[in-house]
């Protein structure tokens, strides 16, 4: 038996995964706005809601502050960083100018197989913005997420990659995505089937407008 499974866990190995369980909770209800900008965050309710002690809660808040989630304030504890919502429009402009470079690179150098993954994840997008089952907002989020981190990887620039690797992942990008009405969703899902046109053609600059576009789209949100 492993090690680190079943009963033959060690104390390290568990200690490890009740963090990690503790961190992934806190994460995922601040991408999906249950825990929104400035909103406390209790060792009690994370306790609670993730099935560990409070001990390797304290270790995930402070993961999570390192990486600049969680904000610890006096006489308050910790509180949803108010960051990524005080420079939302920073950041979406901040993609629009490296996700367009990416996109552009992307159809100079992607190969068949990074091509035929992008159409796929395109693909099932879309045909989940159509559907629309029980469920189906939270696949979105997952396959837009998996579709922009595959095509900064086709890019083939680890300088990009490191560049794009906190914007792309910050929650705020996440909370964005719900915001869409249903039509939105599909316009948006449209949206990366035309950029997957654009790299089978080859067209760089087509690339890069389609991204910038895409980008700002989500921009526009924000202000309504």
């Amino acid at each position: 038996m492993d090690a680190t499974s079943g009963t033959g866990a060690t104390p390290a190995a568990r200690a490890g995964r009740a963090v990690e369980q503790a961190y992934r909770t806190v994460r995922e209800a601040i991408a999906s706005g249950r825990y929104p900008p400035r909103a406390r965050i209790t060792e009690q309710e994370v306790a609670l809601a993730s099935g560990v002690s409070r001990t390797p809660v304290r270790e995930a808040l402070r993961r999570l502050h390192a990486e600049g989630f969680v904000d610890f304030r006096p006489n308050q504890g910790a509180v949803v960083s108010a960051a990524f919502a005080d420079d939302a429009e920073e950041l979406l402009d901040l993609r629009a100018l490296l996700e367009a470079h990416g996109a552009e690179r992307a159809a100079r150098r992607l190969g068949p197989a990074a091509l035929a993954r992008l159409r796929e994840l395109a693909e099932a997008q879309y045909r989940e913005s159509q559907s629309r089952e029980p469920g189906y907002l939270e696949r979105m989020v997952e396959l837009n997420g998996e579709f922009h981190r595959a095509l900064c990887e086709a890019a083939e620039s680890p300088r990009l990659s490191r560049a794009l690797a906190s914007i792309l992942d910050a929650p705020l990008m996440q909370r964005t995505f719900r915001l869409y009405t249903v039509e939105e969703l599909g316009r948006s899902a449209l949206h990366h089937l035309e950029l997957v046109d654009a790299l089978s053609a080859r067209d760089p600059e087509w690339a890069a407008a389609a991204m910038r576009a895409h980008v700002l789209s989500a921009k526009r949100l924000l202000g309504r």
